[in-house]
């Protein structure tokens, strides 16, 4: 199983991206010659080359997302858990990102999402559940779990976008 929570947040700000790398790699259970085989792949996903030997305290807060999120998704999980990440990033970095998503979704993982995106959950999901305050309200097909936790906002009176 494979996180995706607060990318970058394991990472330390006084080492460079190349050895956040090493260090997160190391981590997740991966030896220093995975790594070096994972490594090419990780920096151009990120498309941080230029800023690859810096200390991540010089890295923006987008950056480090991207170096995280390029780490994290570098493997073959079972399950994939998304939590909010792709909401970091560019228009097209947040697109890279769903592709890749779309690439795991389209083998053998499972993906499950956490979002309060309602657009978001209707592009990348089959099944949702609705939970509030940690018990279920809603389980089934997206639009219908969608439907019902809009509306329960609506009775509730808070403010939504119509989608």
């Amino acid at each position: 199983m494979v996180p995706l929570l607060e990318l970058g947040a394991d990472f330390d700000k006084e080492l460079t991206g190349r050895e956040n790398i090493y260090l997160n790699g190391a981590i997740l259970g991966f030896s220093r010659r995975e790594m070096d085989q994972k490594f090419k792949r990780i920096v151009d996903f990120s498309e941080l080359w230029d800023f690859i030997d810096a200390p991540l305290r010089t890295y923006s807060a987008g950056m480090v997302v991207r170096l995280g999120f390029a780490i994290a998704t570098d493997v073959n999980p079972d399950i994939l858990l998304i939590d909010e990440v792709l909401a970091a990033g560019d228009e097209r970095f947040r697109r890279k990102c769903i592709e890749r998503i779309n690439g795991f979704m389209n083998g053998q993982t499972t993906i499950v999402l956490v979002s309060h995106n309602m657009d978001l959950i209707r592009r990348m999901c089959d099944r949702a559940v609705w939970l509030e305050k940690g018990l279920i309200q809603a389980v089934g097909e997206v639009d219908s779990v969608v439907s019902s936790y809009l509306n329960f906002l609506q009775r509730r009176g808070g403010a939504y976008v119509k989608l």
